[in-house]
């Protein structure tokens, strides 16, 4: 059997590490904002960050798999998954869980505390998603709120992985929270729609029972503006060259709530959507420009966009 078969390994999901990609935006801005940060001694501290990340994310999605087990039977595709198809010895994956939580948190005290504290809060999320009697899971809005927390939180591990003593922006933490809302939002209509079926879809995931698709669209739009409004006075404070990509980040915007809508939508499984070529080129060269933006200075753009002198 390939490893990559290992049920053991399927439930950590080691696939989904690709979500510390969310570390980026947070590495790029603290070195651009501490500029006596960057040395390519830093390097094999980034590596150790992102694979910390990595480990203490596993833990969360074996917490995940094991306690949302009873309802992925009722989905017509989570319910193949190792747990609730029987293929895991469920003390074994606890014991995984505890394992892969204190090798990612107490290792990242290498990197210091805030990292370490950061990590740490990243750890606790899982447990107020998905244990009871909290649980926001099967709380409407707290689910995607709760859960979108970990975008921030990704930021911050990439702030704080690069050892600058700068603290992060407010406005860009909670743009950061927001888009990852929006993110999650469009997941949860994606869901509710292949269901299609409002008993099932309580049965499956109890935030659906208060859930339809009309309330499901009116919170993409409240997180998607509430982003764009963070991020806007995190540019116009921090970077106003940054004003230039905001038709690409428009366009990735509309295009993740487009194939939200498709049968059997990727956004379901976030791990799938690099399939998506169009998404993925798009998000590629947005991300390559929003990069170059932050170190190239436009003098020009900054006068425009400058306060109209009083009269």
């Amino acid at each position: 059997m390939s490893v990559f078969k290992n049920p053991y390994l399927q439930i950590a999901r080691v696939d989904h590490w690709f979500k510390n990609i969310f570390m980026l935006p947070g590495i790029v801005i603290a070195l651009y904002l501490d500029h006596g940060t960057w040395s390519v001694a830093l390097l094999p501290r980034l590596i150790l960050a992102f694979l910390l990340v990595g480990l203490v994310a596993s833990s969360y999605y074996v917490l995940n798999e094991i306690l949302d087990a009873e309802t992925d039977k009722k989905h017509p595709v989570k319910c193949k998954r190792p747990v609730p198809s029987g293929r895991v010895n469920i003390k074994i994956a606890y014991l995984e869980w505890l394992l892969l939580g204190a090798a990612g948190i107490f290792g990242s005290l290498a990197l210091g505390p805030a990292f370490f504290t950061s990590a740490a809060i990243l750890w606790l999320m899982a447990c107020i998603y998905n244990i009871k009697p909290v649980r926001t899971k099967d709380r409407p809005y707290l689910d995607v709120l709760s859960e979108s927390l970990n975008n921030p939180l990704r930021l911050l591990l990439g702030w704080y992985a690069t050892g600058t003593s700068l603290l992060v922006p407010v406005s860009l933490v909670f743009a950061y929270w927001m888009i990852g809302a929006f993110f999650m939002a469009v997941k949860r209509f994606a869901e509710y729609r292949q269901i299609n079926d409002p008993v099932r879809a309580g049965e499956y995931r109890l935030s659906f029972r208060h859930y339809n698709e009309e309330r499901l669209l009116i919170s993409i739009v409240y997180y998607v503006a509430a982003f764009g409004l963070f991020f806007g006075i995190f540019l116009i404070r921090y970077r106003t060259e940054l004003i230039l990509s905001i038709p690409l980040i428009a366009a990735v915007i509309a295009w993740y709530i487009h194939i939200g809508f498709h049968h059997d939508s990727p956004v379901q499984y976030p791990e799938k959507l690099y399939k998506n070529k169009g998404l993925m080129t798009l998000l590629l060269i947005t991300t390559i420009i929003m990069i170059a933006l932050m170190f190239i200075d436009l003098p020009w753009l900054n006068e425009f966009f400058s306060k109209t002198p009083a009269v």
